[in-house]
Formats: structure tokens, sequence, C-alpha cells
């Protein structure tokens, strides 16, 4: 079979192998730039039209099985399944007994997920399963014989690669599977159901631990089905140290009469991951495994058998139990998160947290709690915050300005959807993922298989930022903290929405990131940071009410009240795991940064500082802080080490300098959203220059003062660029004119600023999916855009000198283009890397370029290094949902 040299959009570059059913070629798609495996089915088979109806009907089902450890179904294209391309091993024993439950469960988990969906497979066996580089095992034609009918061939003399013999579904009196692995119902040629994959199951597991064929040394396909039909397993071969419970598995999935048989392929699974089922026959190899353990892994071991006790014992036992508190060491290589270090699963019986790879970097590392040492997770650098899917069995993060998820089993990240900013998620029963994908936005939704993340929330008056959310228990409304900042979230409300009718309720003021633990069904309990301690209060689900006053229960939890996150998470069962003290990220200096990459100290006394901006004479530096009574304006004159404050509401947000340096505009969501402005030297009261009545960010003066850019969310078209002129007549340009559109799409236009000339504006936009850095004529009339960034952009700058246009790339370095301009052409140079330091990101604007231009204030990452901090520890409290009951109880 030659086909050509490509099939639709795909180029063919090797053949991969051939048999009964086509034969199999790698190659490449040219839209998507990933390799791809293409079989090619035979011609009889594709001149058939009712037959490839069928199969096409069957393929789009086969589609739908997205699971990491299931080689994916991509489409069909001109006669040719187009399918994932899994790189490994076919899968052979013998294998060690570890690997061959490793192996072995995530067999039982692809299986799980097709039985879930009514599909059988009908012919697992060793050379259907892969095992990645990575360990990572995937089960590869699934189902796809079930459309085929005779005009394949067999290769009687080896039954263990006998190919699958024909059509359809259950129907009697037709062989289906191959000979080795079949079951016995499956060789009398009767109707079989999902109990035939368990069969099939088995044989694997049994040759993983055996190297052996279940039904070897037959000579024939006849003597081979007749074997399975008529023989039992030799046990003896099993390993000595094969634990009971497998033993007692194995047994169950290779009875043959179905009806005796293990049901479901999902209970195979739970024996696998419960080793503790195997009672007191513990290995003397385990044992002697277990004496070599470092004296810190056993502790920990023994924590964790302290932890399986508890449940146990809470299982057992009625009645409040007391608070139980463990410290625990995540190793040497764990790092503290800024927004949350460890997440855990569902069960408690996983732990997610950030960590430094091989190379140095940080990537997300998992531990299971049995089990000795972390392993990272493939896939996932740079990422952070990770959230568990409500089965535990999936793991969302964020990385590289993308919302991903992985399998908890490893394998290949999933991208889900862009993901600029993060500021929590969380992934509800329905399939969804809701989460804060935006600085200034409401909550997104978006499928949990990857889409186009769709609008979930709406800003109302007064509010900038919708962040951390949770999705309640039964799915019917969802949790999340709203705040009149983006950067200071100690004056933010606790929120909920009903997802049927979209309307939310305020049930907390003054709190930020709130989290419902069902400690009594519906009637659980609502906790929430506030000033640095963790507050409860009974909670009615059924109708989103507190049920009693708020109490103070935990003051050593670690939040970030500047972007409102908290450092904690909890299992269904009742365990909180915690961050004790500051979060990484609470306060932070600020930095001189010069072009060599050298920091020295601007201002040394660490606060929760965002949007620095330098006066025009560069004395002053402007700063917006948050503290206890909200989110003001503050000057800091770097020279005389003084530091002032200039408004007094709470609810002040990005100054911007006049040219004069006699003013500055700030947005305030006080009274509504308006932009106001007040002068420098303390003198008079603040002024509005617009009442906006939506979210509308003030960034950039002309040179001559009289006109202000600025960018507003309408919720219609994104984010959209304004200009305000002001009074010309006015000599002191108090008086604003009527605002003036300057550049609307469909995608967001954000941080608009003029050049040094006034001629130009530089702003960011993520038209092309992600956000980058542009340029635009002043005023619009002229006409042309250039594009300035092209590896993603956040922030533009422009040089005093006329020549040099600085941004900020997305993962936080400077880099600079020399430009020139002729007549009416802007004329950008290849960007080039101003300094590779790379800095804080705070939520909003982190720098300030000196009038000087030849450096910047900065905020310093904050040092995660074990080596200087020691290693990271998190707090177990077990008994949880028993303390916050005692704690809130009527005295």
């Amino acid at each position: 079979m030659n086909p050509q040299a490509s099939i639709a959009h795909y180029r063919i570059t090797s053949k991969l192998g051939e048999g009964g059913m086509g034969a199999v070629y790698r190659a490449t798609d040219t839209k998507l730039g990933r390799e791809v495996a293409i079989k090619v089915l035979p011609e009889a088979f594709a001149r058939d039209v009712d037959r490839m109806a069928r199969f096409e009907r069957e393929a789009q089902m086969l589609a739908a099985l997205n699971h990491p450890n299931i080689a994916s179904i991509y489409g069909i294209e001109q006669n040719a399944l187009v399918m994932e391309l899994v790189e490994g091993e076919v899968l052979q024993g013998p294998l060690c007994f570890e690997t061959a439950i490793l192996y072995a469960r995530q067999i039982a988990l692809a299986l799980e997920t097709a039985h879930d969906k009514g599909i059988i497979h009908r012919d697992l066996k060793p050379a259907n399963i892969k095992v990645t580089p990575e360990g990572v095992v995937k089960v590869l034609d699934f189902g796809l014989a079930k459309a085929s009918e005779g005009g394949v061939t067999s290769n009687p003399g080896n039954p263990t690669i006998s190919p699958t013999l024909a059509l359809g579904m259950t129907q009697a009196g037709v062989i289906l599977g191959t000979a080795a692995y079949m079951s016995p119902e499956q060789a009398r040629g009767k109707p079989v159901d999902k109990r035939a994959d368990v069969w099939a199951f088995g044989a694997v597991l049994y040759e993983m631990l055996t190297g052996s064929v279940l039904f070897a040394g037959a000579e024939t396909l006849s003597d081979s089905l007749a074997a399975v039909i008529t023989k039992e397993p030799d046990w003896n071969k099993l390993p000595c140290e094969t634990p009971p419970h497998i033993r007692r598995l194995l047994e169950q999935c290779l009875r043959k009469d179905p009806r005796t048989r293990l049901r479901d392929i999902g209970d195979a699974r739970i024996a696998l991951e419960q080793p503790d089922a195997a009672g007191p026959a513990t290995t003397a190899a385990s044992d002697r495994r277990r004496s070599r353990l470092p004296w810190a892994v056993a502790a920990l071991l023994a924590i964790v058998a302290g932890v399986a006790s508890w449940f146990a014992w809470r299982v057992d036992s009625p009645g409040p139990r007391p608070l139980t508190r463990l410290n625990v060491d995540l190793g040497p290589t764990a790092m503290t998160g800024v927004n949350l270090t460890a997440a855990i699963s569902p069960d408690g019986r996983r732990l997610v947290f950030p960590s430094r790879g091989p190379d140095g970097k940080q990537q997300l590392a998992m531990r299971i709690l049995d089990q000795a040492q972390p392993t990272l997770l493939p896939g996932t650098e740079n990422g952070s915050d990770p959230f568990f899917s409500p089965g535990g069995d999936w793991v969302g993060f964020v990385s590289d300005n993308k919302l991903k998820k992985v399998s908890v089993l490893g394998g290949a990240t999933v991208t889900l959807c862009d993901a600029t900013y993060h500021y929590g998620a969380s992934w509800g029963e329905d399939g969804n993922i809701v989460g804060a994908l935006n600085l200034l936005s409401g909550l997104f939704r978006v499928p949990a298989n990857g889409g186009k993340a769709q609008p979930f929330t709406k800003l109302e008056k007064g509010e900038v930022t919708h962040r951390w959310p949770q999705v309640l228990p039964g799915g019917q409304a969802v949790l999340f903290t709203a705040s009149p900042s983006a950067a200071g979230m100690e004056n933010a409300s606790i929120r909920a929405i009903w997802l049927k009718t979209g309307v939310t309720k305020t049930l907390v003021t003054g709190a930020h990131f709130a989290r419902y633990l069902p400690t009594n069904g519906s009637r659980g309990h609502l906790v929430y940071m506030h000033l640095g301690v963790l507050y409860s209060a009974p909670f009615d689900l059924a109708r989103l009410e507190l049920q009693g006053a708020p109490a103070p229960v935990l003051e050593d939890v670690a939040a970030n009240p500047t972007f409102g996150g908290g450092q904690l998470d909890f299992s269904q069962a009742g365990t909180l795991v915690y961050l004790a003290g500051k979060g990484a990220g609470q306060t932070w200096p600020v930095m001189w940064l010069d072009g060599a990459g050298k920091m020295l100290p601007l201002l040394s006394t660490p606060g929760a500082y965002v949007l620095p901006r330098f006066s025009p004479d560069g004395r002053r530096l402007a700063l917006t802080i948050t503290g206890g009574t909200g989110t003001d304006i503050y000057l800091y004159d770097w020279q005389r080490e003084t530091m002032t404050r200039l408004t007094f509401t709470g609810h002040a947000h990005v100054p911007v300098w006049t040219p004069d340096g006699m003013r500055l505009a700030f947005q305030s969501s006080a009274d509504g959203f308006g932009i106001w402005w007040i002068r420098t030297d303390g003198s008079g009261d603040p002024e509005r220059l617009l009442d906006t009545g939506t979210n509308s960010v003030p960034w950039s003066f002309t040179p001559d003062g009289r006109r202000l850019a600025y960018f507003e969310g309408t919720g219609a078209t994104a984010y959209d660029i304004w200009t305000l002129p002001l009074d010309p007549a006015d000599p002191q340009h108090v008086k604003a004119g009527s605002p003036e559109l300057f550049l609307r799409t469909l995608s967001d236009e954000l941080a608009p600023v003029f050049s040094p000339d006034g001629r130009w504006i530089a702003y960011r936009s993520n038209e092309s999916g992600v956000f980058e850095i542009y340029v635009r004529p002043f005023p619009p009339g002229r006409g042309g855009k250039w594009q300035i960034s092209s590896e993603g952009g956040m922030y533009g700058l422009w040089s005093n000198n006329g020549r040099e246009l600085f941004y900020e790339t997305l993962d936080n370095r400077i880099m600079v283009v020399d430009y020139v301009v002729d007549h009416d052409s802007f004329v950008p140079g290849k960007a080039r890397v101003w300094s590779d330091r790379q800095t804080f990101f705070t939520g909003s604007s982190n720098l300030a370029l000196h009038p000087d231009g030849k450096r910047f204030a900065v905020f310093p990452m904050p040092d995660t290094s074990v080596e200087q901090k020691g290693s990271v520890h998190v707090t177990f409290l077990l008994n949880f949902f028993d303390e916050l009951r005692r704690a809130t109880a009527p005295k």
C-alpha cells in the first residue's frame, strides 16, 4: 500500500507498520505542527459505502475518549484514520511488581473511561499497549475493529497477534478478539460486554507479572481458543512476592463464567490503588526496602500511616474528633507559591506543589502520601496554582499564560485556553472549569476538555475584578471574590452566583478567598481570609446564607491581600492543608534595575506596592499601596527617603503624572467608577475629571497635558482605548470635554501611553490570541499600525530620548526597540533584551522607567530558595471539619 505523499494537510513521512486493517504511517500535521499516526484503510473497505458510514460514526464516538492513557483519534481524512502518534515501547513482561501495578492502574483507568461511555475494547493485549519514555501507558486501537467485517488475515502460528476477526458489537456467532487474550465467551462466539475487557485485563496483568502468556504453548489458533475455554491459569507462575489481594484480583478477573467474574474494571482499579488491602502479608523484601529509608522519610511515612489510621477511625467511630496538627516537609526542592503552595486531592491521597526541576526551573511535583518521594509532573514547567478535578484524576494549573491540565498519572499536558492572568480556578462536576483568567474582568467558564473561554460573571458597579472561584457542591452556584481594586483585596467582598438564574448575592464584606467546606452536608461552613486571619461561619448551601456570626479559627494561615489569594486547600474527608505565616509575595521592596541586570535598593521597606510611576523630574515615585484601610496613592521622595500619603479614600488606584508634575490623575471606585485628579503638593481636594460608571483606567497624558488616554471595559467589546480632552480655554485644565474613542475592536486594547512628541500611542492588544505591544499614530486619522513585540508583551514605556521604546515581556523581563520616524511612518528596529533579570509581577504594572532612560524602578522576585530559607513546610490539620463545628456551635 503506497499512499500519496500527503493526505489532506498531513504530510506522510515514513511507514510504521501494516496489518489486516491497513497500513500505518507517521505524518506531520502541517496546520498544528505535530506528529500524528495515520492508518490508511484497505481499498475494499473504503469502497463499501455502508461500512464506511458505520466506521465514521463509530470513529466519532471513539474520538470522545479524551483520556491521558488512551491514544486519541483526531479525525478521518480521505479514507484514513488520523490518530495520536505514541512514541514508546510495546508492553512486555515480566516487570517488577511495582512497575506492573503502576501500568495496570493506568490500563484500568483507560478501560474505565471507555466503559463509562459504553465503549468496549474487545482486543486488549500487550501489542495494543505502549509505554512512553515517561512511563505513561497508552492503550491503542480502542474499538477500531468494530466496523470491520471480513477481509482480514490471521496468523495461525501466533495466537498472541491474531487480529480481531470481525463485525460488530456483540453479535453472536462471530469471534472477536485476539485468541490468547479473549474471554471464554468471546472464544465461543457468544455476545460479549465489558466483562470481556475485564478478562483481557487479567490476562495482561498476569503476563506483566509472570512474563508468560496466560495460555501459551498452543500450536494453532484453534488450540489456543480451546485452552481459553477449558484450561485454568497456572497460578504457580506468579512471583512468590505477589500480595494476596493481587492474586485475588487476578482470580476474580479470570473466572470463566462472566456471571461470577469481576463486573467492573473500576473495582480492579480500586483494588490496585489500595495496597493496604493486602493486610498483614507484607513481604520481607518490602520490609527490607522500608528499613533502608532515611529517618526523615520514615518519619513522614509514620505520619501518613497516622493519617490513614485516622481515616479508618473516623469512619468506624462516631462523634467529633480532636484537632490534630501535623507539620510536613515537602522536600529539598519544594518552592513556595505566590498564591497557593500546596493543593490536596479530594480524597486526601495526593499533594501537588511547585518544585525545582533538574534544570532549576519551577515545575509541579506530586507526592502520593503513602510514598516516600515526590515525582515531577512532566509538561508542567513554569506551572503554578494547581487545582484538582472533582474525581482527583486531573490537575489543572497555569503555565506560560495558558490554563492547562495533566493527568495525575502523567502523560501529555492539555492546553485548555489562554490565561494571561490567573487568579484561581475551580473544576465543576458538570465538566466545566470556572476561572479568573484576566486582570480586570469577571470570571470565565471553559470546558474541561478545552475550548474558548466564555464570560461567566459580569462586574457590577464599583467592581474591577472577580477572583478565586469555587464551584459549590451540586454545581448550582459558584463562590467568588469581588473587589473594587485590582491590587488590594482587603476591601473585597465574598459573593455567590446562581448558575440557573445568574443572580448574585453578597455574603461577606471586607474579606477575600472564601471556601465552602462540606462539614455537614448542605449545612456546611464558609471560611474566608480577613487581615491575615481565617474566619468561619455556618453556611446553608441550599439558600447561600450564613447561619451564624463569623468567628476566627486560625491566625497563622498565609494569605496574599494584594492578589486576594489564600494559602490553603482541603480534602472532602476534612483535612486542611495550609502554609503558615506570611505568604510569599505579600510585601516586597522597590529596587533600581540597570541594563546590566544590577539591582540596588530604592525603597528598602517592604510593602504591598503596585503601579510605580516617576514624576517628570524623576525625584518622586508615585505608588499604589494596599494596607488595612484599603488602597491609596503615596508619593516617595527617594532622595530624601520620605513617604507622603496623597489619598485617603481606600479606593484610589493607578496614579498618572501630569507633564508639569503638579497633579496626579487616578482611578477611584469609592463612589462608582470615575477618574479623578489631585494636586501633588497636598493642597486642595481631589476633583472628578470623568464619571464613567464602569471600569475606566487612566494611563498617560499628552506632552502638553491637554489630553488623557485611558482604557475602559464595557463587556460588549472587551477593553477599548479612549482619550479625554481637557478644556484648552481653562488655564488650569480642570474642565474636561467629552471622551473620544481612539480604538475599539473585539479584542482587548489596554495600557495606552503617548510618545514624547505626542504623535504615537503604544498599547497592548490580544488580537493575535496573545498580548503584544503595538503602536498607532495619534490622532488616529493618519492610519497605520506596527507590532513591536513578537513573543508577548505587557506594558510599553517610551524613553524621553525619542529613539527607544521599552516593553515588558510576558515572563517579566525588559526588552527595548530602537525606532525612527519617517514622515508619517513609524519604523521599529529589532527588539533586543535590555535586561534578562526577571522582575516580580504584582498583578498590575510592576515597573517604571526613570526620566533619564537608563534605569527602572522594579519589584524584585521573592526569594523562594530553600538554601536561603530552609525547606518548605505545610501544616496538615486533621479533623478540621469537627473543629469548625465545635468552634461555631452555639455556646
